[in-house]
């Protein structure tokens, strides 16, 4: 039988935290192995419980959840904690930071249960989670900080073909739709992510797309199908 996911609650909402807990401990292989009431009380209860995912919300008071997914993300002693950063507002200019920090994904605090249960599934497994309706809006508005595409040195060394992946990740399309939009298999497209991960340093697709924007070769454009 298979050990269940793990997963520390961050918020400064009581009834929040509560919320997520029984949605948590109530879904089969999950448990919730403690709660945070602001960001320096979140990184202590990971280095003390080492959970799978840490439910983070953005914006708390000591220790803002951005700050904290930076401690939690830098520390080699929980290499394994992905972060799922959770956010009130689909343009709240904190996500952006948060994925930079290290965070794994974001999701909006009015996903549906199902949703957010399926989102911590993935996470703990070390995927990314990017809210699909938002992510593009709110990466494009707060990645450039020079307008300019401009080619990145952590590009050197990638296949065309692997470019051509990155852009689509940076779009927002899943395995199987890139596999549809060139015309490869699926298998395929995975051995390209799985590349791109080890030539890139990445811990995950988040920070792929992270690559993609801040490099600018997401501006391109999606490549012709």
């Amino acid at each position: 039988m298979a050990e269940a996911v793990r997963v520390l609650i961050a918020d400064d909402q009581a009834l929040l935290r509560g919320s997520f807990r029984v949605l948590v401990d109530s879904t089969p292989g999950m448990e919730t192995v403690g709660e945070a009431r602001d960001g320096a009380e979140a990184v202590a209860l990971a280095r003390e419980r080492t959970p799978d995912v840490v439910l983070m919300d953005l914006r708390m008071p000591v220790m803002d959840g951005i700050a904290a997914t930076r401690e939690i993300c830098s520390d080699a002693s929980l290499a394994a904690v992905r972060v799922l950063a959770l956010t009130m507002f689909d343009m709240d200019e904190y996500v952006y930071p948060a994925l930079q920090a290290g965070a794994s994904g974001f999701m909006l605090k009015d996903a549906s249960p199902d949703d957010l249960v399926a989102g911590i599934r993935v996470i703990a497994t070390g995927e990314g989670v990017l809210a699909p309706s938002v992510t593009r809006r709110v990466i494009a508005n707060f990645s450039h900080q020079d307008t300019a595409a401009r080619p990145a040195p952590r590009l050197v060394g990638l296949t065309p073909r692997e470019q051509e992946v990155l852009v689509l990740i940076a779009k927002g399309l899943s395995n199987a739709e890139i596999a549809d939009h060139l015309v490869i298999s699926l298998p395929t497209v995975k051995t390209h992510v799985s590349s791109l991960l080890s030539k890139l340093n990445a811990r995950d697709r988040a920070q792929l797309v992270i690559v993609a924007y801040e490099s600018g070769i997401a501006e391109r454009g999606l490549p012709p199908a």
